[in-house]
Protein backbone atom coordinates (compact mmCIF):
# COMPACT_ATOMS: atom_id res chain seq x y z
CA UNK A 1 0.00 0.00 0.00
CA UNK A 2 1.29 3.57 -0.74
CA UNK A 3 3.05 5.75 1.45
CA UNK A 4 2.84 9.37 2.15
CA UNK A 5 5.27 12.18 2.24
CA UNK A 6 3.31 14.31 4.23
CA UNK A 7 4.00 18.29 4.05
CA UNK A 8 3.05 20.08 7.34
CA UNK A 9 -0.35 21.17 8.19
CA UNK A 10 -2.93 22.69 10.53
CA UNK A 11 -4.10 19.53 11.54
CA UNK A 12 -7.35 21.07 12.45
CA UNK A 13 -8.26 23.48 10.16
CA UNK A 14 -10.74 21.65 7.71
CA UNK A 15 -12.55 19.67 11.23
CA UNK A 16 -15.97 19.33 10.17
CA UNK A 17 -15.84 20.46 6.40
CA UNK A 18 -17.21 17.95 3.52
CA UNK A 19 -14.76 17.70 0.82
CA UNK A 20 -14.94 16.06 -2.69
CA UNK A 21 -12.02 14.86 -4.35
CA UNK A 22 -12.28 13.38 -7.74
CA UNK A 23 -10.11 11.11 -9.29
CA UNK A 24 -8.87 9.85 -5.90
CA UNK A 25 -7.97 6.54 -6.60
CA UNK A 26 -3.85 7.01 -7.03
CA UNK A 27 -1.16 9.70 -8.30
CA UNK A 28 -2.33 13.05 -6.88
CA UNK A 29 -5.78 12.63 -6.46
CA UNK A 30 -5.00 10.36 -3.44
CA UNK A 31 -2.14 12.30 -1.36
CA UNK A 32 -4.91 15.60 -2.23
CA UNK A 33 -7.75 12.85 -0.26
CA UNK A 34 -4.55 12.20 2.84
CA UNK A 35 -3.36 15.94 3.25
CA UNK A 36 -7.33 17.17 3.48
CA UNK A 37 -8.22 13.90 5.56
CA UNK A 38 -5.09 15.31 7.45
CA UNK A 39 -6.52 18.06 8.48
CA UNK A 40 -9.99 17.00 9.27
CA UNK A 41 -11.88 16.87 6.63
CA UNK A 42 -14.69 14.21 5.77
CA UNK A 43 -14.61 12.82 2.32
CA UNK A 44 -16.54 12.00 -0.88
CA UNK A 45 -14.24 10.12 -3.60
CA UNK A 46 -14.22 9.30 -6.55
CA UNK A 47 -13.42 6.91 -9.19
CA UNK A 48 -13.92 5.53 -12.54
CA UNK A 49 -13.10 2.18 -12.58
CA UNK A 50 -10.25 1.84 -10.12
CA UNK A 51 -12.45 0.26 -6.84
CA UNK A 52 -9.88 -1.42 -5.30
CA UNK A 53 -7.41 2.04 -5.21
CA UNK A 54 -10.31 4.42 -4.10
CA UNK A 55 -10.42 1.97 -0.79
CA UNK A 56 -6.70 1.92 -0.64
CA UNK A 57 -6.83 5.72 -0.59
CA UNK A 58 -10.11 5.24 2.11
CA UNK A 59 -8.31 3.40 4.39
CA UNK A 60 -5.26 5.51 4.71
CA UNK A 61 -7.20 8.87 4.95
CA UNK A 62 -9.08 6.77 7.97
CA UNK A 63 -5.96 6.03 9.13
CA UNK A 64 -4.89 9.22 9.66
CA UNK A 65 -7.90 10.30 11.43
CA UNK A 66 -10.24 8.03 12.77
CA UNK A 67 -12.61 10.65 13.33
CA UNK A 68 -13.67 11.54 9.81
CA UNK A 69 -16.05 9.56 7.44
CA UNK A 70 -15.39 8.42 3.95
CA UNK A 71 -17.99 7.79 0.93
CA UNK A 72 -17.11 6.44 -2.48
CA UNK A 73 -18.44 6.74 -5.57
CA UNK A 74 -17.61 5.24 -8.65
CA UNK A 75 -18.93 7.00 -11.91
CA UNK A 76 -17.60 7.52 -15.51
CA UNK A 77 -17.34 10.93 -16.16
CA UNK A 78 -17.45 10.69 -20.35
CA UNK A 79 -20.94 10.73 -19.62
CA UNK A 80 -23.26 13.82 -18.68
CA UNK A 81 -25.93 11.69 -17.18
CA UNK A 82 -22.98 9.89 -14.62
CA UNK A 83 -21.44 13.66 -14.01
CA UNK A 84 -25.07 14.73 -12.76
CA UNK A 85 -25.68 11.73 -10.63
CA UNK A 86 -22.24 12.26 -9.53
CA UNK A 87 -22.77 15.85 -8.28
CA UNK A 88 -26.36 14.61 -6.68
CA UNK A 89 -24.60 11.72 -4.71
CA UNK A 90 -21.69 14.29 -3.35
CA UNK A 91 -24.48 16.71 -2.40
CA UNK A 92 -26.64 14.47 -0.79
CA UNK A 93 -24.53 12.21 1.15
CA UNK A 94 -24.67 15.49 4.16
CA UNK A 95 -26.55 18.55 2.31
CA UNK A 96 -23.48 20.41 1.89
CA UNK A 97 -20.26 20.53 0.35
CA UNK A 98 -17.18 22.79 1.66
CA UNK A 99 -14.60 21.75 -0.62
CA UNK A 100 -14.42 20.45 -4.51
CA UNK A 101 -11.54 19.62 -5.93
CA UNK A 102 -11.63 18.76 -9.22
CA UNK A 103 -8.46 16.33 -9.73
CA UNK A 104 -10.17 13.95 -12.49
CA UNK A 105 -8.75 13.10 -15.81
CA UNK A 106 -8.46 10.80 -18.40
CA UNK A 107 -5.13 8.93 -18.96
CA UNK A 108 -4.11 9.10 -22.74
CA UNK A 109 -0.20 8.42 -22.13
CA UNK A 110 -0.19 5.13 -20.77
CA UNK A 111 -2.30 1.47 -20.71
CA UNK A 112 -4.48 1.17 -23.96
CA UNK A 113 -5.67 4.80 -24.43
CA UNK A 114 -1.89 5.72 -25.59
CA UNK A 115 -2.77 3.02 -28.24
CA UNK A 116 -5.67 5.77 -29.49
CA UNK A 117 -5.32 8.17 -32.51
CA UNK A 118 -4.64 11.24 -31.74
CA UNK A 119 -8.22 12.55 -32.54
CA UNK A 120 -9.60 10.13 -30.68
CA UNK A 121 -7.42 11.06 -27.61
CA UNK A 122 -8.28 14.67 -27.99
CA UNK A 123 -11.82 13.69 -27.94
CA UNK A 124 -11.52 11.92 -24.44
CA UNK A 125 -9.41 14.62 -23.13
CA UNK A 126 -12.10 17.50 -24.23
CA UNK A 127 -15.08 15.42 -22.60
CA UNK A 128 -13.53 14.37 -19.41
CA UNK A 129 -10.89 16.98 -18.77
CA UNK A 130 -12.80 20.23 -19.61
CA UNK A 131 -16.50 19.30 -19.86
CA UNK A 132 -16.76 17.26 -17.37
CA UNK A 133 -14.70 19.78 -14.37
CA UNK A 134 -16.68 22.87 -15.93
CA UNK A 135 -20.47 20.81 -15.54
CA UNK A 136 -19.30 19.78 -11.55
CA UNK A 137 -18.48 22.73 -11.27
CA UNK A 138 -21.44 24.69 -12.27
CA UNK A 139 -23.37 22.25 -10.33
CA UNK A 140 -21.88 21.81 -7.39
CA UNK A 141 -20.27 25.41 -7.24
CA UNK A 142 -24.11 26.82 -7.65
CA UNK A 143 -25.28 24.79 -4.45
CA UNK A 144 -21.99 25.62 -2.47
CA UNK A 145 -23.34 29.27 -2.54
CA UNK A 146 -25.57 28.31 0.46
CA UNK A 147 -22.42 27.20 1.88
CA UNK A 148 -20.40 30.08 4.30
CA UNK A 149 -16.42 29.32 3.52
CA UNK A 150 -16.89 27.17 0.82
CA UNK A 151 -13.69 26.21 -1.77
CA UNK A 152 -13.32 24.84 -5.70
CA UNK A 153 -10.07 24.23 -7.21
CA UNK A 154 -9.80 22.99 -10.58
CA UNK A 155 -6.23 21.58 -12.28
CA UNK A 156 -4.79 23.16 -14.73
CA UNK A 157 -1.08 22.68 -16.29
CA UNK A 158 1.91 25.26 -16.07
CA UNK A 159 3.17 25.54 -19.78
CA UNK A 160 -0.49 25.66 -21.04
CA UNK A 161 0.47 29.55 -21.30
CA UNK A 162 3.64 28.64 -22.58
CA UNK A 163 2.87 25.62 -25.34
CA UNK A 164 4.77 22.88 -25.39
CA UNK A 165 5.53 20.67 -28.95
CA UNK A 166 4.21 17.50 -29.86
CA UNK A 167 0.82 15.88 -29.53
CA UNK A 168 0.47 15.88 -26.02
CA UNK A 169 1.46 19.00 -25.67
CA UNK A 170 -1.35 20.32 -27.73
CA UNK A 171 -3.93 18.48 -26.29
CA UNK A 172 -2.92 19.12 -22.64
CA UNK A 173 -2.57 22.83 -23.79
CA UNK A 174 -6.11 22.89 -25.07
CA UNK A 175 -7.64 20.91 -22.07
CA UNK A 176 -5.70 22.73 -19.29
CA UNK A 177 -5.52 26.52 -20.60
CA UNK A 178 -9.34 26.07 -20.92
CA UNK A 179 -9.89 25.21 -17.38
CA UNK A 180 -7.20 28.09 -16.45
CA UNK A 181 -9.89 30.49 -17.88
CA UNK A 182 -12.84 28.79 -16.75
CA UNK A 183 -11.87 28.95 -13.21
CA UNK A 184 -11.16 32.77 -13.29
CA UNK A 185 -14.68 33.32 -14.87
CA UNK A 186 -16.01 31.25 -12.06
CA UNK A 187 -14.44 32.41 -9.61
CA UNK A 188 -16.30 36.31 -10.45
CA UNK A 189 -19.40 34.39 -11.02
CA UNK A 190 -19.40 32.29 -7.72
CA UNK A 191 -18.13 35.18 -5.38
CA UNK A 192 -18.28 36.42 -3.01
CA UNK A 193 -19.98 33.04 -1.88
CA UNK A 194 -17.50 31.02 -2.83
CA UNK A 195 -13.87 30.94 -3.97
CA UNK A 196 -12.34 29.69 -7.26
CA UNK A 197 -8.76 28.57 -7.40
CA UNK A 198 -6.96 26.24 -10.28
CA UNK A 199 -3.50 24.80 -9.61
CA UNK A 200 -1.07 24.28 -12.27
CA UNK A 201 1.37 21.65 -11.89
CA UNK A 202 4.95 21.25 -13.47
CA UNK A 203 6.66 18.26 -13.88
CA UNK A 204 4.78 16.02 -11.10
CA UNK A 205 6.22 12.26 -10.98
CA UNK A 206 3.26 10.19 -11.22
CA UNK A 207 2.89 6.37 -12.60
CA UNK A 208 3.68 8.04 -16.64
CA UNK A 209 7.19 10.18 -14.80
CA UNK A 210 8.30 6.94 -13.12
CA UNK A 211 8.46 4.87 -16.00
CA UNK A 212 9.19 7.60 -18.66
CA UNK A 213 12.27 7.66 -21.08
CA UNK A 214 15.75 9.40 -20.16
CA UNK A 215 14.50 12.64 -22.67
CA UNK A 216 11.88 13.15 -20.33
CA UNK A 217 13.80 12.07 -17.29
CA UNK A 218 16.45 14.96 -18.13
CA UNK A 219 13.57 17.73 -19.02
CA UNK A 220 11.94 17.54 -16.12
CA UNK A 221 14.79 18.14 -14.29
CA UNK A 222 16.32 20.82 -16.56
CA UNK A 223 12.79 22.64 -16.60
CA UNK A 224 12.52 23.58 -12.61
CA UNK A 225 14.60 25.96 -10.92
CA UNK A 226 14.90 23.92 -8.58
CA UNK A 227 16.11 21.04 -10.56
CA UNK A 228 13.92 18.15 -9.38
CA UNK A 229 10.93 16.29 -10.35
CA UNK A 230 7.62 17.57 -8.19
CA UNK A 231 5.95 15.14 -6.06
CA UNK A 232 2.02 14.32 -5.77
CA UNK A 233 2.59 15.53 -1.90
CA UNK A 234 3.88 18.83 -3.46
CA UNK A 235 0.58 19.73 -5.05
CA UNK A 236 -1.92 18.72 -2.36
CA UNK A 237 -0.26 20.23 -0.12
CA UNK A 238 -0.77 23.61 -1.96
CA UNK A 239 -4.32 22.91 -2.84
CA UNK A 240 -4.66 22.01 1.05
CA UNK A 241 -3.85 25.82 1.87
CA UNK A 242 -6.20 27.03 -0.85
CA UNK A 243 -9.27 25.44 0.86
CA UNK A 244 -7.88 26.32 4.17
CA UNK A 245 -9.38 29.17 5.95
CA UNK A 246 -5.66 30.62 5.99
CA UNK A 247 -5.95 31.22 2.42
CA UNK A 248 -9.45 33.20 2.39
CA UNK A 249 -8.71 36.45 0.56
CA UNK A 250 -7.23 33.98 -2.21
CA UNK A 251 -9.63 33.89 -5.10
CA UNK A 252 -9.61 33.58 -9.06
CA UNK A 253 -5.62 32.63 -9.30
CA UNK A 254 -3.92 30.32 -10.95
CA UNK A 255 -0.78 28.53 -8.56
CA UNK A 256 2.14 27.04 -10.53
CA UNK A 257 3.27 24.17 -8.07
CA UNK A 258 6.06 23.36 -10.52
CA UNK A 259 9.53 24.86 -8.86
CA UNK A 260 9.75 27.63 -10.88
CA UNK A 261 9.65 26.75 -14.20
CA UNK A 262 12.74 27.56 -16.16
CA UNK A 263 11.90 29.01 -19.83
CA UNK A 264 15.45 28.40 -21.35
CA UNK A 265 15.64 24.64 -19.83
CA UNK A 266 14.29 23.00 -22.45
CA UNK A 267 15.15 22.16 -26.44
CA UNK A 268 12.83 20.85 -29.45
CA UNK A 269 12.45 17.62 -30.08
CA UNK A 270 13.61 16.62 -33.63
CA UNK A 271 11.47 13.14 -33.51
CA UNK A 272 8.08 12.79 -32.87
CA UNK A 273 7.07 12.38 -28.90
CA UNK A 274 5.80 8.94 -28.06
Amino acid sequence: METSRAHPTNEAALRGKIAVVTGAASGIGRAIALDLARQGASLVLHTRSNDHGLRETANLAQELDSQIDVKLVQEDFTDPSQQDRFCDEAWNWANRLDILVNNAGVDVLTGDAAKLSFEEKLELVYRVDVVSTIRISRNLGARMRSVPGSSIVNIGWDQAAHGMEGDSGEMFAMSKGAIMAFSKSLARSLAPEVRVNCVAPGWIQTAWGEGTSDYWQSRATRESLVGTWGTPEDVAATIGFLVSPAARFVNGQTIAVNGGFNHGGHSARTDKEA
